[in-house]
């Protein structure tokens, strides 16, 4: 029996010697307006980050490539056409990837053209899939869900091994985050599902209050509990105030335990990095968790000149602390110097 166990420590101590060393990098990882990011390591070992509409020329889903999570390649438009409920628009926002088997499913929201004429109705939640990360996707032909105001945004995928269902969070528009079974195929909710509320605002005039609006869903699981991250109070402009916060629970349909103050936050902004939020959650081959998401450069707040302050969101990256069963990083600020980067293997 000590035999093994010295084999199997053997074993794992050159395991560990073959990891290579971790490139070093310093924020931004991605220095353009890239907001929303939503990250997938590929079957073809590259990671594939998604954004919101942007870009120069204009891409309606922002892609861009990575071997390391820290050289980015920009690689086009993930949604090079757009469909046909939403031709004439220029709204495609905070997109979500989700693979199964040999199908890439690209999550997102959209105006419809319909809104264009009628104030009263909103942004739609909607699915494209491809065969690629790299795309072209290609929208199955009508919305997933629409509704009034900004309600439906941010969508997110999750497979919850627990009962082997996929559901789909999302939410915004001063309601609660919510969650929705999917059907087997993925593009559409499952029949007879209703959505369950899981993390609501905090009605209040406090300013300071990042939970006046709640939105971004994403989910891991990570030794039984289920983590929810989210983001408020306002993304971006002149009025920008923005954080990630976290929940946690022992399903991924809830009731979700929002982390309680005084440590409350993932992470805030500071003097060099406005309204950090709308994240994505990687692990590197080390077993450690990466956290990307967008932030404002206080000393380049705009793209060009004419732009809104606050508006230009670039893409950052931390790593992920785990304190007390609850998630944080560093300082729960963005890093500004130099740091190690992942453990990827090539």
């Amino acid at each position: 029996m000590m035999r093994f166990f010295s084999l199997a420590a053997a074993l794992a101590l050159t395991a560990c010697a073959t990891l290579p060393q971790p490139a070093r990098f310093q924020n931004p990882v991605i220095d353009r307006d890239f907001p929303d990011p939503a990250a997938i390591r590929a079957a073809d070992g590259h990671f594939y980050v998604y954004a919101t509409q942007g870009g120069d020329p204009i891409r309606n889903i922002q892609i861009a490539r990575s071997r390391d999570l820290v050289t980015w390649e920009d690689t086009g438009d993930a949604l090079p056409v757009k469909p046909s409920w939403a031709s004439r628009t220029q709204d495609f926002w905070a997109p979500d990837i989700y693979r199964r088997g040999q199908t890439y499913y690209l999550y997102y929201s959209a105006k419809p053209d319909a809104a264009l004429s009628d104030d009263k109705r909103g942004l739609c939640l909607a699915v494209a899939t491809a065969s690629s990360p790299q795309g072209p996707f290609t929208d199955k032909g009508s919305p997933l869900q629409c509704g009034e105001s900004f309600v439906n945004i941010d969508p997110h995928a999750f497979d919850d091994p627990a009962t082997g269902k996929t559901y789909l969070y999302w939410g915004s528009g001063f309601g609660p985050i919510k969650v929705q079974e999917l059907a087997s195929d993925r593009l559409s909710f499952a029949p007879g599902s209703k959505p369950t509320d899981l993390v609501d605002v905090v009605r209040t005039e406090n300013t300071a209050e990042y939970r006046r609006l709640v939105e971004g869903a994403w989910v891991i699981l990570r030794n039984g509990t289920y983590y929810l991250f989210f983001s408020g109070d306002n993304c971006c402009g002149p009025k920008a105030h923005y954080a990630v916060m976290v929940a946690r629970s022992r399903s991924a349909t809830g009731p979700f335990e929002v982390r309680p103050r005084p440590l409350y936050l993932v992470l805030e902004g500071n003097a060099q990095w406005i309204a950090p939020g709308h994240n994505s959650i990687v692990t590197d081959d080390a077993g450690a968790d990466w956290i990307l998401y967008h932030g404002v450069d206080a000393r380049r707040p705009r793209s060009k000149p004419t732009d809104d302050v606050n508006t230009r969101r670039v893409m950052l990256m931390d790593r992920i602390v785990w304190r007390d069963g609850w998630p944080e990083i560093a300082g729960k600020s963005p890093g500004s110097g130099p740091q190690p980067g992942p453990t990827i293997r090539r």
